[in-house]
C-alpha cells in the first residue's frame, strides 16, 4: 500500500481505536438512555445537543489546530472523549448527561465526531503525495468502518453476555461506557507519539490575509461545500446508527446481540465500499463518484422500513451499506484538493463542523417521529439526501482540481 511511515501507522491506529469505541457504544446508547428513564423525544434531544456541542468544540479546536498544534488538538479531543464516558457512567440525570454530551465527545452515530477527523485528514494529506491521497483516504475509511463493525459486534455481544450472567441491562450498558472511556484514555496516549512532520507547514504569503478561521483563498468554495455537506448531515441525523439500532429493537424486537451482528455486517460492507471508490474515482472523477454512488444508496435507505419482514429489512439495509461510503474518501480528497496545504485543518474542520451542525438539528425531530411515524426518519433522510446529491452534482460537475484522479 504505502511505505510504513511511523506517523501514518499511528494515525491508522488512532482511527481504529476511536471507531471501535464509537461502534462499541452506538448499538446500546439509545437503549441505555431509554432504560435510564429518558423518553424518545429526550433521547433525540440529547443526541441533537451532543452533535451541537461537537460542532462548537470542533470549531474551537480545528480552526486553530494549524497554529495551536495538531498533536495537542487531538490529545485534547481524546481527553474529552474519556471524560464524557466517565460522566455517562456516573449519572443518569438528564441535565448532567446533556452537559457532558455538549462538552465531551460521545458518538450517537457510530461515526466520527469531535476534532479528530479534520486534523487527521490534514496530517495524512501532507504525509503522502497527491496521487496517493484518495487511495490513502479509502484505506483510512476502510479501517474505520471495520473498527466500527467489530466495535458494534463486541458491544452488542458483551452487553448480552453480561445480562445472561445476571447483570441488569442498565449495568451492562454502563460497563460498555466504561470501555468507551478507557479507549479515550488510550487514544490520548497514542497521540503523544506523533512527530513534528504532522504539524502544519505555513505557506501563505504575507500579502494574503489570513482569517481567524484559518482560511484565505479557499473561503468561497469551502462555504459552498459546507452548506451542501450540512444538508447531507441533517438528513443523516434522522438515521444515526443508535437510532437504527433502536428502530430494529422497537419494530422487530431485536436484542443487543442481534443489533451488534447487524451493524457488524453493515460497517464491514461500508468499509469495502469506501475502498472500491478509488478505481471508480480514477475513471469518472471525484464528484461523479460521490453522486453516482450516493443516489442509489439513498433510494435503498427509503426502502428499508417499507420491507414486509425482518430479513428483508436487514437485507436492504446491508445492500445500502455496501455502497453507502463510496462518497466519503472522494469527498475528503476533493476537500483537501481545493485548498492550500496550510488551510487543510481549517477546511476539513469547517466542513466537518457544518456536518455536525446539520446533524445536530434532526435527531430531536427523529426522536419525536418514533412515537408517531416509526418509518418516517428513513423516508425523510433518504429524500433529503437525494436532494443533496442533485444539488452537489449541478454545482460542481464542471469542477476540475489538480488533485482529481
Amino acid at each position: 500500500m504505502y511505505s510504513p511511515d511511523r506517523n501514518i501507522v499511528l494515525l491508522f491506529t488512532t482511527r481504529t481505536l476511536r471507531l471501535f469505541g464509537y461502534g462499541f457504544l452506538s448499538v446500546v446508547l439509545a437503549l441505555y438512555l431509554s432504560d435510564s428513564g429518558l423518553d424518545d423525544f429526550m433521547i433525540g434531544l440529547l443526541f441533537s445537543l451532543t452533535l451541537a456541542g461537537d460542532a462548537g468544540v470542533s470549531l474551537l479546536l480545528t480552526t486553530t489546530a494549524d497554529r495551536f498544534g495538531r498533536k495537542k488538538t487531538v490529545i485534547i479531543g481524546a481527553v474529552l472523549m474519556m471524560v464524557a464516558g466517565v460522566v455517562f457512567i456516573l449519572t443518569s440525570n438528564p441535565i448532567l448527561l446533556i452537559i457532558a454530551a455538549i462538552i465531551g465527545v460521545i458518538s450517537p452515530s457510530g461515526n466520527e465526531i469531535g476534532p479528530f477527523l479534520p486534523v487527521e485528514q490534514a496530517m495524512l494529506s501532507q504525509l503522502v503525495s497527491k496521487e496517493q491521497r484518495t487511495g490513502l483516504f479509502a484505506w483510512y475509511n476502510l479501517i474505520g468502518s471495520f473498527a466500527t463493525a467489530f466495535g458494534a459486534l463486541a458491544g452488542g455481544f458483551l452487553s448480552k453476555l453480561l445480562q445472561n450472567h445476571g447483570m441488569s441491562p442498565l449495568d451492562s450498558y454502563r460497563f460498555i461506557l466504561l470501555g468507551y472511556a478507557i479507549i479515550g484514555g488510550i487514544l490520548a496516549v497514542v497521540f503523544t507519539g506523533l512527530s513534528k512532520e504532522c504539524e502544519a507547514v505555513i505557506s501563505v504569503s504575507p500579502a494574503v490575509p489570513r482569517s481567524r478561521i484559518g482560511l484565505h483563498k479557499s473561503r468561497g468554495v469551502i462555504f459552498r461545500l459546507s452548506m451542501l455537506f450540512s444538508l447531507d448531515a441533517f438528513a443523516g441525523g434522522f438515521v444515526l446508527q443508535s437510532f437504527m439500532a433502536y428502530w430494529f429493537h422497537l419494530r422487530y424486537g431485536a436484542d443487543e446481540a442481534a443489533l451488534g451482528s447487524i451493524f457488524f455486517g453493515a460497517n464491514l460492507l461500508a468499509g469495502v465500499s469506501a475502498l472500491l471508490a478509488v478505481p471508480l474515482a480514477k475513471k469518472i472523477g471525484l464528484i461523479r463518484t460521490m453522486v453516482f454512488t450516493h443516489l442509489p444508496s439513498n433510494i435503498l435507505l427509503i426502502l428499508v422500513p417499507l420491507m414486509p419482514n425482518y430479513p428483508l429489512a436487514i437485507s436492504v439495509l446491508l445492500l445500502r451499506f455496501s455502497i453507502s461510503q463510496m462518497d466519503v474518501p472522494t469527498r475528503q480528497a476533493y476537500t483537501m484538493a481545493v485548498v492550500d496545504p496550510d488551510e487543510r485543518s481549517a477546511a476539513a474542520g469547517i466542513t466537518g463542523i457544518a456536518r455536525s451542525i446539520g446533524a445536530s438539528i434532526s435527531p430531536a425531530f427523529a426522536g419525536a417521529l418514533f412515537s408517531v411515524f416509526l418509518s418516517g426518519p428513513f423516508i425523510i433522510a433518504g429524500g433529503l439526501k437525494i436532494v443533496y446529491d442533485l444539488i452537489l452534482y449541478r454545482s460542481f460537475k464542471a469542477s476540475h482540481v489538480s488533485d482529481e484522479l
